[in-house]
């Protein structure tokens, strides 16, 4: 019985597969710098293989934890949430984002946009892959776009998913970690180019933080 009360906990988003959380700081895109307590859901199906948190793809692995538990943990230490994975928006996201609201937290999400949204999102950063693309919802309620940057053929990529955003919609162009020597001078010449965008780096990785 209790199997089946946890699955139908999780099913309506009063669970989730928690892989971990943490406080630190906020080491991409527009609120890089920032502290807030990041919230990693378990679960994704979108395969990136330059993934550098690919032990969250089997949600399996990681155990419903009741959202009174993530909310009681993210209280402790900021007013600011980032909701990351994995990829969150495979879970319902109501559930939580409500009682975060009632807890007067503001709330960020991380997601590829490949699934309904879902949950109620003081700030909506999307990052589209090419192996599921963004659903024509999750473009319209983007306030960031972050375009990770692996080889050339990601900035016609890059250009492809702006072209989907609203006009208000800030846009990063950052390169992927392993690659960032190479990647880098192309994206400095780029944005100069092409200044709508910026440069986004992994400011935590440097700082040697989670």
């Amino acid at each position: 019985m209790q199997a089946k009360e946890s699955i139908a906990a999780v099913a309506q988003g009063y669970s989730l597969p928690l892989m971990e959380a943490f406080y630190t700081l906020q080491g991409e895109g527009y609120h890089k710098g920032g502290a807030a307590y990041f919230i990693r859901i378990g679960g994704c199906d979108v395969g990136c293989h330059w993934c550098d948190v690919k032990e969250s793809w089997n949600a399996t692995l990681h155990p419903p934890t009741h959202i009174d538990e993530i909310v009681k943990g993210a209280k402790q230490y900021s007013d600011t949430v980032v909701v990351t994975g994995g990829e969150p928006l495979m879970w319902p996201m109501e559930p939580l984002t409500n009682l975060l609201h009632s807890k007067e937290i503001n709330i960020h999400i991380e997601t590829s946009g490949a699934y309904p949204l879902s949950g109620n999102w003081d700030w909506f950063c999307l990052s589209p892959k090419k192996n599921k693309l963004p659903l024509k919802e999750a473009y319209e309620r983007a306030d960031e776009l972050k375009m990770i940057i692996y080889n050339k053929d990601d900035i016609r990529f890059a250009e492809e998913q702006a072209s989907n955003v609203g006009l208000g919609c800030k846009l990063f162009l950052q390169p992927e970690w392993s690659k960032r020597d190479d990647i880098m001078p192309l994206l400095v010449d780029y944005v100069l180019d092409n200044p709508k965008w910026k440069v986004s780096l992994q400011t935590h990785k440097y700082l040697n933080i989670p």
